[in-house]
């Protein structure tokens, strides 16, 4: 079949098979594809919005056992620049970020194995007793590492962090969701299995999250394309996934190094996600590790959401790239792509529309 006619298909209502993502992966025009992602993102969202989320990433602690080898953030124990956040450094970040705007919390960070539970109920609890703000905050592999440290199940974690005042899951850890990628990249770290069933369970329980991936290292097509079909498999049973998230490996500072992936190659798997992901709301786009010229492109290539502004970003500086963004800058930058931008929260509730 034609490529020009699988589009078509989707267009009009028929779940993409993988053999059909295939195909367009490898025949079908750029151009086509976008214009086909955008038309698809326009039947889900039809007033022309684009939003953005203004939010701080915390990281609490830079001690890491995990040692992934595309990783240029964590440190050892023994490290001199090793450190755990204590709670007035973390007050004052929340404070700052609230002035700026900010509706959302993303702490994340190593798993420090000197960490147990205690330690997440209380910042979440002694948070939420002083803001009022979302905890959108941490990944599958951080509450496996809690989980085990604190001898509890993954519901257990995630009940008594959810009741301490943890509101969602961002989708870090995830990478590319396939255990021949993630056996080479990160061998310390959870594998598939483990990944999928700490958001099933987060979704068992009412908390909502997100799904990432870091595209780009050492995978390849069928890697992810299996992370997409994991994925659009656990949607169909839950319906907790709120977004997905593409953003590609930068190949510096760390110890798989490598090269980067093109734009156009990011433009094309970000198109054909929004095609694959029927059941997905929200596809993000990752200015962040495109810039921000590709990042406005990326709207008219089935995105319909900037991600933040980025008040603090460590890991990706890390590595090496530094992009920085104002609200005024975000709000240009959607309607220089002919699209209205407006600030949201965690739920991707309209905040503020600037028409």
């Amino acid at each position: 079949m034609r490529y020009e006619d699988i589009l078509q298909r989707i267009i009009n209502g028929q779940r993409m098979s993988e053999t059909e993502f295939i195909q367009l992966y490898l025949e079908a025009d750029i151009l086509a594809l976008g214009r086909a992602a955008n038309l698809i993102r326009e039947q889900r969202f039809s007033n022309n919005i684009a939003t953005f989320v203004i939010d701080r990433n915390i990281n609490y602690t830079n001690i890491c056992s995990c040692k992934c080898k595309f990783c240029a953030f964590y440190r050892s124990r023994e490290d001199a620049d090793a450190y755990v956040l204590d709670k007035e450094s973390m007050f004052a970040k929340i404070e700052e970020a609230l002035q700026l705007g900010a509706s959302q919390l993303m702490i994340q960070g190593g798993l420090n194995e000197d960490l147990k539970i205690d330690y997440f109920i209380e910042m979440f609890s002694s948070i939420k007793a002083r803001f009022d703000i979302c905890i959108h905050s941490l990944t599958a592999p951080e509450i496996v590492n809690i989980a085990k440290i604190s001898s509890l199940s993954i519901r257990e974690t995630l009940l008594k962090l959810q009741d301490a005042g943890l509101d969602s899951l961002p989708g870090g850890g995830a990478e590319v969701l396939h255990d021949d990628v993630r056996s080479y990249i990160s061998p310390q770290k959870i594998k598939v299995a483990e990944w999928l069933e700490v958001m099933r369970t987060a979704h068992q329980i009412g908390m909502k999250t997100t799904a990432t991936m870091m595209m780009g290292s050492v995978d390849k097509l069928e890697h992810r394309l299996h992370h997409l079909k994991v994925i659009r498999d656990l949607q169909d049973e839950t319906g907790g996934f709120r977004a997905f998230i593409p953003w590609t490996y930068q190949p510096r500072n760390n110890e798989l190094l490598g090269t980067k992936i093109s734009s156009l190659e990011y433009l094309r798997f970000l198109s054909l996600a929004r095609l694959y992901l029927d059941n997905f709301d929200h596809i993000q786009c990752s200015w962040l590790t495109q810039g921000k010229a590709i990042g406005q492109l990326s709207l008219l290539f089935g995105g319909d959401d900037l991600g933040s502004i980025m008040i603090e970003e460590n890991v990706v500086r890390s590595a090496g790239l530094v992009y920085k963004m104002s609200r005024e800058e975000m709000i240009s930058l959607i309607r220089g792509a002919g699209r209205i931008p407006a600030l949201r929260d965690t739920e991707y509730g309209i905040i503020e529309v600037y028409g």
